[in-house]
C-alpha cells in the first residue's frame, strides 16, 4: 500500500472516532507525549518500535488534520526547510552549521 493511501485511510479512521472535531490540539500533544513515552520504554527495553512508531504517525496525522494542513504539505515544508542545511553529527547529534 502506497503511503498516501495509508494516510487517507488513517484520516477517515480519525474523522469516524471524532478524533478531530471532537478533540483538541492539546488534548492531542498530551495522546503524542503518551505515545513517545511508550516509544521510548520500548526502546530502552530493546522491543519492537513498529507500532509506537505507526501511533505517533497518527496522531501527529491529527495534529496536521486539525491545523488545517495535510501530513504531506507538513512533511514538504520540513523539508524545503532543511534541504539545504549543512552541519556535523557529534555525539550522536545534528549540529547545523552556524549553531556551533
Amino acid at each position: 500500500m502506497r503511503i498516501e493511501e495509508t494516510i487517507e485511510k488513517m484520516s477517515i479512521w480519525s474523522r469516524a472516532r471524532n478524533l478531530i472535531k471532537g478533540s483538541t490540539q492539546k488534548d492531542q500533544l498530551a495522546k503524542l507525549m503518551q505515545e513517545v513515552g511508550e516509544l521510548s520504554d520500548n526502546i530502552c527495553k530493546g522491543k519492537c518500535t513498529k507500532d509506537d512508531i505507526g501511533d505517533i504517525g497518527v496522531v501527529i496525522n491529527n495534529l496536521a488534520l486539525q491545523a488545517g494542513y495535510t501530513l504531506a504539505e507538513c512533511f514538504e515544508h520540513s523539508y524545503n526547510d532543511i534541504k539545504n542545511r549543512k552541519g556535523v553529527m557529534l555525539n550522536g547529534i545534528f549540529i547545523k552549521e552556524g549553531d556551533s
